[in-house]
């Protein structure tokens, strides 16, 4: 339940958010929208990963439904256009190909935001784009 603000996000949630977002792809590919904010609120319950392992589990499921995605789909479904609506109303709508690349952005996003989380945690710190100050086999 830690978060470093008020306004920020709790940890468990962003560890959750960072393990389950590759199968936002999946989704993408295979239904051509997604309500954010359903009127009746089906969207909003789901039972937290309260494991490392869990967490884990769920990125590997994630990762494994994006890809079995892609390998199914082509450019002719993925120029198609797929729309994000809140509460029925669409605030979003682009190809699919542009979606899964803002994802795959607002993905990296979060896992930014997660290494300055466990920093600010004191636990150390992997290495993502090379080593972190935490790495020593780059050395």
């Amino acid at each position: 339940d830690w978060k470093p603000h008020g306004k920020s996000m709790n940890f468990g949630y962003l560890a959750e958010l960072v393990a389950t977002m590759p199968s936002w792809i999946a989704m993408i590919v295979t239904r051509d929208e997604f309500d954010v904010a359903p009127a009746d609120g089906s969207n909003s319950e789901r039972a937290q990963k309260e494991t490392g392992g869990a967490l884990l589990k769920a990125l590997d499921e994630a990762a494994a439904a994006a890809r079995a995605a892609l390998e199914q789909t082509g450019e002719e479904h993925l120029i198609t256009s797929w729309r994000l609506p809140a509460r029925g109303q669409v605030v979003m709508e682009t190809p699919r190909h542009v979606m899964i690349q803002d994802t795959i952005t607002h993905w990296a996003h979060h896992r930014g935001q997660m290494t300055v989380y466990l920093r600010l945690m004191g636990a150390k710190v992997p290495a993502l784009y090379g080593p972190s100050a935490d790495e020593t086999s780059f050395q």
